[in-house]
């Protein structure tokens, strides 16, 4: 995996060349894929339920998972092998996208059906909702929200970035009350520029990263919105998740294969 190295934010970060990569990237899933095949799927669902689209998991303090979905239940609970423990949000969302965890075990969970980002405490109670449900902007006028897909949450204050998504191209940036406090980005392929704002996540560092998918890189920022760098050679980068656990941050992205169609809801 890479290392990576210490951020210098009057001269940039490294180039994707300088990092110590070995002799390349670990790539993990490229095909030709082969599966271990038992007649099971992960996660002991009850019975007649359905995830249908799993579109994103989180994992909290305890080591259980949640997976938001657009199936019978829209957040599930598990233990780390797959044991149901709880179910909630009947009722709340319109088409779930992304989920974020943080720290403290509180949930960030963007609904790019009605265009919103509810704040849920461990037990699903609501703390916030940013956006006016089912009242999305104007397609690109820059106006939170239109169509977002993820959040990231900084580590060291709690600020949130919302990316902003299929039918805006900005990152919105938040205080950790949801407070709203500025945005960049425009549509375009430029540096700061994006098509489609897909994903995004936050180092030890507190700089931000957007999987800018469209235009098949990531995008590095810092805190200011002001542009890093870029990671390109990438095939739709489309998910995008920052391990801060241990003494060097690791980084994981998913690429979107081209020959897989796609439309504007995602």
């Amino acid at each position: 995996m890479p290392k990576k190295e210490k951020a210098n934010l009057e001269g940039g970060l490294p180039s994707h060349e300088e990092f110590d990569l070995g002799t390349k990237p670990e790539i993990m899933g490229q095909e030709p894929y082969v599966f271990s095949v038992d007649g099971k799927e992960w996660g002991n669902l009850p019975k007649d339920w359905t995830l249908k689209e799993a579109t994103a998991v989180g994992v909290n303090s305890k080591d259980q998972v949640i997976v938001f979905n657009r199936g019978t239940k829209p957040i599930i609970i598990f233990d780390p092998n797959g044991k149901y423990i709880d179910s909630w949000g009947d009722g709340i969302f319109k088409n779930p996208h992304g989920i974020t965890i943080d720290d403290d075990d509180y949930m960030y969970c963007v609904d790019n059906g009605d265009s919103t980002v509810r704040k849920f405490d461990s037990l699903g109670n609501l703390q916030f909702q940013i956006g006016e449900a089912n009242k999305p902007s104007k397609k690109m006028s820059g106006i939170p929200f239109s169509v977002p897909t993820q959040v990231a949450v900084d580590s060291n204050n709690k600020d949130l970035y919302v990316a902003d998504g299929y039918s805006n191209a900005k990152v919105h940036k938040y205080d950790k009350e949801g407070n709203y406090l500025f945005s960049w980005g425009e549509s375009g392929t430029g540096e700061g520029q994006f098509n489609i704002v897909h994903n995004i996540s936050t180092d030890s560092e507190g700089l931000v990263y957007v999987a800018d998918r469209e235009n098949h890189r990531i995008q590095v920022f810092d805190p200011t919105g002001k542009y890093i760098d870029q990671w390109i050679n990438l095939s739709r980068a489309a998910c995008l998740y920052i391990d801060r656990r241990g003494s060097e941050d690791i980084f994981y992205v998913g690429e979107y294969f081209s020959g897989i169609s796609s439309n504007d809801t995602g």
